[in-house]
């Protein structure tokens, strides 16, 4: 027991030796030959993080514009629809009906029109010649106009009719997929009454809302960096920052649109939306400068001709570099790869 104990306080002892003794090049030789970089801090973005969800920009829920029972059902529940493609079709029996006898009463107006148009036409060619009184060229005048309103409106009921043939199928407004289907074939419906509810795939926004405090953050640099559940992030400028405070949340919502066709998002999925709420400097090494031993991460820090291992404390990487937090200065020089430093050092010991 007393030879495990005095094994490891000599363990511990090397460890603490190796970390706060200057380890010294055998020649200056040594010491050149290692390829070195010097400490230069950045200035990097501080993001906040928040969490959001994904919305369609356009859904809608087609609601029946005429009266009648169904007779078919084309789509259901998560099926994929074109713009204008028949959702449904209803009973057209008294549309049609509608339709002959606002034909019929088009037809009668316009012969009563063609009628009074001719006779007032006689009228004003007889009535210079003295043989037409004018309380008769008046009545003429007046049924002459009096028929061309009549003709007008008969010609708007056949209109009208001809729409309410057209509402007996109901087409999609958009493309896009369905989520809820609201009656049966067979059932009657009635104008007002929902359908179909739906959204078109083309375009996605992220919804999230942002505290108070963020605000000014916000408007002074309107950028988003949208995380997907996948991993992959799409920056988006393309925002919409309410003006007013959300009661319930005591915050301002903001949606932030998506590119066009972005097909790998689904609405309702949960993601994440950055944004920078300031600026920090920061010191970032390459990943080769760091040896990891036993737990600690330490660099090789040039001290006059001689190197020094020492240790750091290492935040998050970007791109194959580490944020160092702790054990490192603005002008230091480091060795670029630590590893090849303590076979050079090794070598020339």
């Amino acid at each position: 027991m007393l030879k495990q104990k005095n094994k490891k306080a000599v363990i511990g002892l090397f460890l603490g030796t190796l970390l706060t003794t200057q380890l010294s090049a055998a020649s200056s030789l040594a010491a050149e030959t290692i390829e070195s970089i010097q400490i230069k801090p950045r200035s990097i973005a501080t993001r906040v993080t928040l969490d959001a969800y994904i919305e369609p920009v356009k859904a809608a829920t087609v609601s029946a514009q005429t009266s009648g029972r169904i007779i078919k059902l084309n789509y259901d529940i998560n099926d994929v629809v074109d713009s204008g493609s028949p959702l449904l079709e209803i009973t057209n029996i008294e549309q049609g009906a509608q339709l002959s006898a606002a034909n019929a009463e088009y037809a009668k107006a316009q012969a009563i029109n063609i009628e009074a148009q001719r006779q007032l036409a006689r009228y004003q060619t007889l009535f210079p010649q003295g043989a037409i009184s004018q309380g008769a060229m008046d009545e003429a005048l007046t049924n002459a106009k009096a028929a061309e309103q009549q003709l007008s409106a008969a010609n708007a009921k056949v209109a009208q009719a001809k729409e309410s043939v057209k509402y007996t199928v109901v087409n999609a407004p958009f493309s896009g997929v369905v989520t809820q289907r609201h009656v049966e074939e067979g059932e009657t419906i009635s104008p007002g009454q929902a359908l179909y509810s739906g959204y078109s795939l083309s375009q996605m926004r992220a919804v999230t809302h942002i505290p108070q405090r963020y605000v000014a953050a916000v408007k002074r640099q309107p950028q988003f960096r949208l995380i997907l559940a996948t991993g992959e992030q799409i920056e988006s400028d393309e925002l919409t920052l309410f003006s007013f405070i959300d009661p319930n949340t005591h915050s301002y919502k903001v949606r932030i649109n998506l590119p066009q066709n972005q097909t790998d998002v689904i609405p309702g999925s949960l993601i994440k939306a950055q944004f920078v709420s300031d600026n920090r400097t920061a010191i970032y090494i390459p990943k080769s400068s760091i040896m990891t031993m036993n737990a600690l991460d330490t660099v090789y820090l040039k001290q006059d001709n001689n190197w020094v291992l020492t240790q750091v404390r290492v935040g998050s990487s970007d791109n194959g570099q580490i944020e160092i937090l702790a054990g490192l200065s603005t002008a230091d020089v480091i060795a670029k790869d630590a590893y090849q430093a303590l076979q050079t050092l090794n070598n020339h010991h």
